[in-house]
């Protein structure tokens, strides 16, 4: 280097604060932390587990019966559990408690079949119920249709505001680029996550306040937030979805499907049709309606963002019941 550029170079040192350079290194080693401690969660949840939520009442009075939730779009273990926890009154009245925590590594239908099946034979279970939470029903026909292969037959899944395909996805702009890239073998890296959830969030800002925008993000960004991999392949999972090659083969299955009408993620009309169409010998309702109380909430305040109200005669109860919808 010439010594004139040199010493312009040590100059242009003094211009920068020693609070600002403070500032960035802190930053900068909170971002290395951060990385690091995700990559430990998210390394830990590589493989893929039936959460189990313990419920003394119901495991002594239905020893042998449980349900089984399939969580939707994004969702995380510990949100997998809160679910659970919020529908906990109405279900326990007909069995135990488990959901399924999705691998970090993407989403592996057989993983999954084999991970329900042989909990279901460790657990001695004779009776066994599915709960669909968004693209989670789509993923609980597949599986439901698939463990009858194996002579397991599951006597109840709920669809509860469930696709029956991507052309029921509203504004699928986003989701298809997305779904794009991962059949395409590219996954987004880390560092765009927060550019891409905060975008998907700002297309869908009808549904919310700038605030919950900003909450979501960065919830998004959580160590414990499924990983982008995971995402990407429920994405592409949607995207490819044909609920035609699960016609006739559930047995005697009962569905219900359940939903909002003004639901500005899913087009429940055509979703509710498309359910009944293709099961009409299995589909016992499609009449049950859940509900959002006007706009969302700010999250200090301790209120949920939505409230919906169920009709549980769909599991043998008459009481309406209403749990927080994340």
């Amino acid at each position: 280097m010439d010594p004139a550029d040199f010493l312009r170079s040590a100059e242009n040192l003094k211009r920068f604060s020693r609070r600002r350079f403070l500032a960035g290194s802190v930053l900068g080693l909170t971002l290395a932390a951060d990385l690091f401690v995700t990559r430990q969660i998210q390394r830990y949840r590589e493989d893929l587990e039936i959460l189990r939520v313990r419920d003394d009442d119901a495991e002594r009075r239905f020893p042998s019966a449980s349900w089984f939730l399939f969580p939707g779009y994004k969702t995380s273990w510990e949100e997998t559990v809160w679910i659970l926890n919020s529908l906990r009154p109405v279900l326990a009245s007909r069995g135990q408690l488990a959901g399924v925590g999705y691998s970090n590594l993407g989403l592996d239908v057989d993983d999954i079949v084999a991970a329900v099946f042989r909990y279901i034979r460790n657990h001695q279970l004779r009776r066994v119920y599915f709960y669909g939470h968004s693209f989670g029903g789509m993923l609980a026909v597949e599986v439901a249709a698939r463990l009858l292969e194996r002579g397991v037959a599951v006597e109840l899944i709920i669809l509860d505001s469930s696709p029956a395909g991507a052309q029921d996805v509203l504004d699928r702009a986003m989701f298809t680029g997305v779904a794009a890239l991962y059949d395409a073998g590219y996954r987004i890296p880390s560092v765009l996550r927060g550019g891409y959830e905060l975008g998907e969030r700002v297309l869908h800002k009808d549904e919310r306040t700038w605030e919950t925008v900003m909450d979501q993000t960065l919830e998004q960004l959580s160590p414990l937030a499924p990983s982008t991999t995971l995402i990407q392949a429920e994405a592409s999972y949607i995207y490819h979805y044909d609920v035609r090659l699960y016609s006739g083969a559930l047995g005697n299955t009962s569905l219900a499907f359940i939903g909002n009408p003004e639901d500005r993620t899913v087009n429940y009309f055509g979703a509710k049709y498309e359910w009944a169409a293709a099961f009409p010998g299995n589909m016992v309702s499609t009449s049950l309606v859940t509900r959002a109380p006007g706009p969302p909430t700010p999250a200090r305040s301790g209120t949920p963002a939505s409230t919906r109200t169920w009709c549980a005669r769909c599991c043998g109860c008459t009481p309406r019941r209403s749990w927080a919808a994340g």
